[in-house]
């Protein structure tokens, strides 16, 4: 393990989507060709600047703001359809990100606390840790922000995982792919690590950030 990242660090939270599970660009995809079908001038890039670590509710209500005369109950039936083709994207062939099962085979063999902490509903973290043989090494620790009631980038989420492995949150680092995960990171007091580039974040939080290119380099 890599002593001057993780100098201080007793435990890691990490993201899911983007972060442990190559689930991001796929599930993007999959919202972007929706709401194209509901009449959205929307380029792919736009979509991934707009919705990328962002809450699935508010993500489909932005697109139900812009949707002319849209029928009641749009806004529910829409995020089904969205379930329902982001589930048959991933029964086809998701796959971890880069060095993730080493990594998590790592910590697991130091006896390092870990958890996984996702803006995600349930089904959604199960089915995609499952798919990529990333869900056992969590054990009990995975928490999602619609059971803790508190999404990034409110701190809340952390700190819940951060409590939950008994960790106070400056012994804890995050790993996360997005400007709200991040955000929730350094609001929680946490050390964060991103996977997101530096282009498209703020100044000043990336002043605040420690950038990876891969998760192997949290490795030995």
């Amino acid at each position: 393990m890599s002593t001057a990242l993780l100098h201080g660090i007793e435990a890691l939270i990490f993201d899911c989507d983007g972060t442990l599970v190559d689930s991001e660009e796929p599930g993007l995809e999959v919202l972007h060709a929706l709401a194209l079908e509901e009449g959205l001038s929307l380029s792919l890039a736009e979509a991934r600047q707009r919705f990328r670590g962002v809450r699935m509710a508010d993500c489909v209500a932005w697109i139900a703001a812009r949707r002319a005369d849209r029928p009641a109950g749009f806004e529910a039936e829409f995020m089904a359809r969205v379930r329902r083709q982001t589930e048959l994207r991933f029964r086809q062939g998701l796959q971890p990100m880069p060095g993730a099962p080493e990594l998590l085979a790592t910590l697991r063999a130091q006896g390092r606390p870990m958890a996984v902490a996702t803006n995600g509903p349930r089904e959604k973290v199960e089915l995609s840790l499952g798919l990529t043989g990333l869900r056992e090494p969590f054990g009990a620790h995975v928490y999602c922000a619609y059971e803790v009631g508190s999404f990034k980038p409110e701190p809340g989420l952390f700190l819940h995982a951060a409590q939950a492995l008994g960790m106070a949150p400056q012994h804890c680092a995050v790993v996360e792919d997005s400007l709200p995960g991040l955000q929730a990171a350094l609001a929680a007091g946490m050390r964060a690590f991103s996977l997101h580039p530096r282009a498209g974040l703020p100044e000043a939080l990336v002043q605040r950030v420690h950038f990876i290119d891969r998760l192997s380099e949290l490795l030995p």
